[in-house]
């Protein structure tokens, strides 16, 4: 049978520093694989070894530049044309996630073109957590693990003891995500209603609830420039909260999210590193995904049922 199904993990160039995480919870060394890039920028990515009959895990988070994307579908190519028996893409942070639905005339529904491009290049099945929008698991006819930061961040939040816990969503759209949290810690949540005028740029925002005398925890799934985020701790703080602290799994952190961010009333924010961060920042924790995807991995292997993995499991 010789290498029949045995496990190989591999990154792509961009999420190394995860991967590798990924593979010491796992118990595995990370596999042998090269990117070489001509002069134009093209990119040919190779597996220094092989890779034949193996269930093999391709790591790569899909955050722009697009050349991330593009390394992740030619790896998935070389893998199958070096007759892996399985392949998983493993993409902490699913790019172009955000453009899920046509919300105006004219415009791509970018993450089912990346749906079809994965399917095109003969993905087996997909593992990601905190999709923008839980329904692009329907986008794929292949199986989805969605993992849920929740499982993060739950026991992160107990550990701070706050006397007076309050979940708050910085928009309606994300009402779903923060009831979970509300439902997890046993504790009320508050709505805010942003209005934009633009892409990053809010015209006004109002907060539904009571939050006088409470420590407030916003609820997010992704931070960009950071702008809903600051403003909706502004005003919360302003309406008498004792406190506000903010939970965003994907950290993208464009234009002036840093700036934003430690010049904010937020006493801290709380990410995972889906994406890495491109600069220190005092009131960002870090927490890490690694395990959870080491431990998902591990029953993918063993074929077991993931849910124990999600916090109502537990």
């Amino acid at each position: 049978m010789g290498s029949f199904n045995t496990v190989k993990i591999f990154s792509g160039s961009q999420s190394e520093y995860l991967a590798k995480d990924i593979a010491r919870y796992y118990g595995k060394e990370l596999g042998g694989y090269t990117l070489r890039k001509f002069s134009d920028g093209e990119l040919s990515p190779s597996f220094e070894e092989s890779i034949r009959g193996c269930d093999v895990f391709l790591i790569q988070s899909t955050f722009p530049p697009a050349d991330n994307l593009l390394e992740l579908l030619l790896m998935v190519d070389a893998a199958r044309r070096a007759s892996a028996h399985y392949v998983t893409v493993v993409i902490p942070y699913f790019g172009y996630a955000r453009q899920d639905r046509k919300d105006k005339p004219r415009v791509a529904i970018a993450a089912k073109v990346v749906a079809n491009l994965l399917t095109s290049v003969g993905v087996d099945r997909l593992m990601t957590v905190d999709l923008h929008a839980g329904q692009i698991q329907g986008f794929f006819d292949l199986p989805v693990d969605h993992l849920e930061g929740t499982s993060i961040f739950v026991p992160y939040i107990k550990s701070l003891n706050l006397k007076n816990l309050l979940i708050a969503s910085p928009d309606m759209g994300g009402a779903a995500r923060a009831r979970n949290f509300a439902k997890f810690l046993n504790v009320d949540m508050i709505l805010c209603d942003k209005h934009r005028k633009r892409a990053n740029e809010i015209a006004s925002m109002q907060v539904i609830g009571d939050v006088e005398g409470m420590d407030v925890v916003l609820v997010d799934d992704l931070i960009d420039t950071g702008g809903t985020l600051c403003k909706a701790a502004e005003i919360i703080l302003g309406k008498g909260a004792n406190s506000v602290r903010a939970i965003s799994t994907h950290a993208i952190m464009s234009g002036k999210a840093h700036e934003n961010i430690a010049n904010s009333v937020l006493e801290e924010l709380i990410i995972t590193d889906t994406i890495p961060l491109k600069q220190q920042n005092a009131k960002i924790r870090v927490l890490s995904v690694a395990e959870l995807f080491a431990k998902a991995i591990g029953r993918i292997r063993d074929h077991e049922s993931i849910s124990s993995l999600f916090i109502n499991h537990q």
